[in-house]
């Protein structure tokens, strides 16, 4: 039996992958992977956010979710009425993400200049997928977790897309195929691909749903305030743009 990792890795995103019908407002796709050490995400991350959900709601059913807590849709609607309540409830949130120690692997895909770049171009879920893996695999090593299996919990969309991202996920880990320069040994780590449905109240996906659309926003906005950018930045462990 392969010694399980002291790390978990949660990973969401920002947009739409798909190069079709690309929305002028946002043309990215923003890939997150929060690497927690597993003993903090127990110890802290887990019932900081459960104490958080029994502060505002009186009960941990609620699931946060970014773009439903930007446009205080049910069940985050009480935030329209009370700017004060707002505003704790928004301070309280985002202190606990300050808070909780995790790092972030951020990999933003600006899909105009990929079209623009590549005749055919790739697509920018995969290229996210290997980017991320690339920083993710060094920041694993760098803290001793060669050899060992380390689970990665990615957001469920759909049974196409899910199947089809495991099959890359698969063929990034297991056949190491080199990607341009660099040359990554995903051999000497042991990757577990699992797919969660929001709706599971996974700790780990909300927290990655709430750190991916503050970067994607610094990329296209770099000059706008961007509070919950500021938090997420002291976490990032490398940050990548493509192309």
């Amino acid at each position: 039996m392969t010694e399980k990792g002291d790390y978990i890795v949660y990973v969401d995103e920002s947009g739409d992958h798909g190069l079709k019908n690309v929305d002028n407002n946002y043309p990215i796709f923003v890939l997150t992977f929060c690497c927690f050490k597993i003993s903090d995400y127990i110890e802290q991350a887990v019932p900081e956010l459960q104490r958080f959900k029994f502060k505002y709601f009186g009960h941990d059913q609620i699931v946060l979710h970014e773009i439903d807590i930007r446009k205080t849709k049910e069940p985050f609607k009480f935030l329209r009425t009370n700017r004060e309540l707002r505003e704790n409830f928004m301070l309280d949130l985002s202190k606990i993400i300050e808070d909780i120690p995790f790092k972030i692997v951020p990999i933003v895909i600006d899909k105009r200049k990929l079209m623009s770049k590549y005749n055919k171009p790739f697509n920018p879920y995969h290229l996210g997928l290997r980017f991320g893996l690339e920083k993710l695999n060094q920041l694993l090593l760098y803290n001793g977790q060669e050899g060992k299996e380390i689970s990665l919990i990615f957001e469920k969309r759909g049974n196409n897309e899910d199947k089809d991202l495991e099959l890359e996920f698969l063929r990034i880990c297991t056949e190491n195929e080199q990607f341009g320069y660099k040359n990554i040994n995903f051999g000497k780590m042991v990757y577990k691909f699992l797919i969660s449905d929001k709706k599971t109240n996974s700790s780990g996906l909300q927290l990655a749903d709430l750190t991916a659309r503050p970067i994607g926003l610094k990329y296209l906005k770099p000059t706008q305030v961007n509070r919950a950018y500021d938090i997420i930045e002291k976490k990032k462990y490398g940050y990548k743009v493509f192309p």
